[in-house]
């Protein structure tokens, strides 16, 4: 039996919305960082588990996917204010 298909639906929106929007308004380049801020914003968001991209597709309403897309931008957003606080305090600013 082969498990590799299984992923977390909101790996994707994280990664899309941080890559996409936050980062860029927030000036994050540094890998390191926007790591760090994936992960903390993933342990913020449920996990949504799915073998295909067309699962999501056909059994979300559009409610669903506004509470999701609502959920990856208050985790995203409030990750990045903690890391960057975390990056200031450890800089002694």
């Amino acid at each position: 039996m082969n498990f590799d298909a299984i992923r977390n639906y909101y790996e994707h929106l994280v990664i899309n919305y941080l890559m996409e929007e936050a980062a860029p308004k927030a000036k994050i380049t540094d890998e390191e960082l926007l790591e760090d801020i994936a992960c903390l914003a993933l342990n913020n968001v449920p996990a949504r588990y799915i073998r295909h991209e067309v699962d999501m597709a056909f059994f979300l309403t559009s409610a669903e996917r506004d509470k999701m897309r609502d959920n990856v931008i208050q985790a995203v957003d409030a990750a990045i204010k903690i890391i960057q606080k975390n990056a200031q305090e450890a800089a002694g600013e």
